[in-house]
């Protein structure tokens, strides 16, 4: 009887299990082109969490130091040594930046200015550390699978033809199979290494950005023509209520 969809269905099951494997062996299975690409996935994991850690707010540019430390700088209530102590006893990288502006208050603004520049790009080279790393993982990984790849797919057509296996195309199924497990392997790290490292550098950026404009704030309470006119500046007024008559 000629097979048809509807008899399909009535056809007994195939007995017994079907085979599993599990992940490691899938993974042998690329050939060991997959260990580098392991190894890989385990490096960025650990700058993953080491650079979430590190790039935290509250270890760069903490909001209430800053806004406590220029409220005080414009009310007069620090002085030159003081403010310094401050931004000593800081550990965040904002509080360097506002260090380097401090050694040269009283200084011309474009002297502080260039002191803020110079300790910002130093702090944004610490926020970009480990990011190459990152960036390397997600070029490197695709490369090694693909060279997993070629190579197994060398092994699989020289087996089949030393075995006599030519005209049966489920053996060639099954190398190419093999083959491309080190492609699929590579992806899966390098995509991620790509999102992860994205992310980081506009969290950077972002970081930079925020610290140049609080630099900039400062530099505008500190400079000489800032000490200047606030000391040209008049007093406010204070307002007295006339009594009653």
């Amino acid at each position: 009887m000629t097979p048809t969809p509807a008899n399909l269905l009535l056809l007994p099951l195939a007995e017994g299990p079907i085979p599993t494997t599990s992940l490691w062996e899938a993974l042998w299975a690329g050939g060991p082109l997959v260990i580098p690409i392991v190894v890989c996935s385990f490096v960025l994991v650990l700058v993953t969490f080491e650079r979430m850690f590190v790039l935290r707010r509250a270890r760069i540019a903490p909001k209430l130091f800053v806004e406590r430390f220029l409220l005080q700088i414009s009310e007069g209530a620090l002085d030159r040594n003081q403010a310094f102590d401050l931004c000593d006893d800081d550990p965040s990288l904002v509080a360097g930046v506002f260090a380097a502006a401090v050694r040269k208050w009283g200084k011309p603004a474009v002297e502080v200015e260039q002191a803020v520049l110079d300790e910002g790009e130093r702090a944004a080279n610490s926020m970009r550390k480990f990011l190459r790393v990152i960036n390397c993982i997600a070029s490197v990984t695709p490369l090694f699978g693909l060279l997993g790849t070629v190579w197994g797919m060398i092994v699989a057509f020289n087996e089949i033809a030393g075995s006599g296996a030519m005209g049966r195309p489920e053996m060639l199924a099954a190398g190419i199979g093999t083959a491309l497990m080190s492609t699929a392997a590579g992806l899966c790290v390098a995509i991620p290494a790509l999102i992860l490292y994205l992310f980081f550098v506009g969290r950077v950026d972002m970081l930079v950005t925020e610290i140049d404009r609080h630099g900039q704030d400062l530099v505008n309470l500190i400079s000489a023509e800032a000490l200047e006119d606030r000391r040209n500046r008049p007093p406010r007024a204070s307002k007295v209520k006339k009594a009653a008559a």
